[in-house]
């Protein structure tokens, strides 16, 4: 299902969480406690987790999580195609892992119509506020934790192997194993689906394709260039407006200026989410002789009279920067710098570059 956020999300896992909290709800006050594992994590999420990190261990490689993937068209979305080999826990899955948990809790405990429900969730505020769905990442890291989710996943996998349809698969899986195979599942779900920023990939904003042959990065590198777009003047805080600042940076890039592409490496909305540029790989046209050396990372609005909203701010400072560094993309002492410091502009705007004065590795 995509989302009006622009996020994909797979719907068994979140029926299943919304299954489990109609349950809990209906049992009200006669409900008993909770079992190992909690239905709620091993329908949505654990069990996938389990299997596919135990199966992987067994034969002699590392799980793997994602990929993304892409709609036909997010105006009227028919086929979704995955942008590489599937995992058992792609991106959509992990987003409708996250709101069945969330959304299955919240149904226990206050119970509400299924579809006022899910349009409070998925949908925009009446004055232009986020879509709650925008905030699962860090909603789910409040009530979780690595250490819950490691826990939910160690029970899961014992449970599994007592059961007659999985016992023969996981029988040499022992209990020096199952700990070891949910603390890395634990860990690294958290890592890419908490911890890190969500990224919305170039083929979901409509990105045209690249022009010429894109010059390869060599990560990981040393530096982080801030910029503010000026033009478009205004934060966008939907995924229709965010993708539509891209498109028209892209085609004032390509167009008048004549680049290959839109300049920068991503772009920071106030939707919540980053959007994918240049990328990782490809080298940029954000800072006039530094654009080797580092990644281009824009706001979207003009900063000069005030900074970006607190959340789009934390966002990069606090999430990107340090997910950057711990995936090997990004040197663990990068300096970083407004656009200013190494060109003839005002940008990235007075406000945000005193903001980013503060930050981790300014120079």
């Amino acid at each position: 299902l995509l989302a009006p956020d622009g996020s994909t999300v797979a719907a068994a896992p979140l029926l299943a969480g919304l299954e489990v909290g109609l349950k809990r709800a209906a049992a009200g006050a006669t409900a008993t406690a909770v079992a190992s594992p909690d239905p709620l994590y091993a329908v949505t999420l654990a069990e996938a987790l389990a299997t596919s990190y135990a199966l992987a261990r067994g034969n002699g490689s590392r799980a793997t999580l994602g990929p993304h993937g892409c709609w036909d068209d997010v105006e009227e979305p028919q086929v979704f195609t995955l942008a590489g080999p599937s995992s058992p826990v792609p991106d959509a899955l992990a987003n409708g892992a996250l709101d069945g948990v969330l959304l299955g809790a919240r149904l226990a405990t206050e119970p509400a119509p299924l579809g006022a429900l899910l349009r409070g969730y998925y949908s925009y505020g009446a004055s232009g506020e986020r879509a709650p769905s925008s905030y699962r990442r860090g909603r789910f890291g409040d009530i979780a934790g690595t250490e819950k989710l490691e826990e939910e996943v160690a029970a899961t996998l014992r449970l599994l192997r007592a059961l007659p349809a999985t016992q023969d698969l996981l029988e040499d899986v022992g209990d020096e194993e199952v700990a070891e195979v949910a603390r890395q599942a634990a860990r690294d779900f958290m890592d890419v689906y908490v911890e890190c920023p969500a990224v919305v990939p170039r083929c979901m904003w409509g990105a045209r394709p690249y022009r010429g042959t894109p010059s390869a990065l060599r990560p990981p590198l040393a530096s982080v260039y801030i910029h503010h777009t000026h033009q478009p003047g205004a934060p966008c805080r939907s995924f229709a407006a965010c993708a539509g600042a891209m498109r028209a940076m892209q085609r004032f890039h390509q167009d008048t200026r004549g680049w290959d592409d839109i300049g920068y490496s991503f772009v920071v909305g106030s939707d919540g989410y980053l959007y994918e540029g240049r990328g990782w790989r490809w080298v940029g046209a954000h800072t006039r002789g530094y654009n080797s050396r580092g990644y281009g990372v824009g706001y979207v609005g003009d900063y000069t009279a005030g900074p970006p909203d607190a959340e789009a701010l934390a966002l990069v400072r606090d999430a990107f920067l340090p997910c950057a560094v711990r995936a090997g993309h990004l040197q663990p002492h990068y300096s970083l710098q407004g656009h200013r410091q190494v060109g003839s502009t005002q940008c990235p705007g007075d406000s945000l570059f005193r903001e980013i004065k503060t930050w981790r590795g300014f120079q």
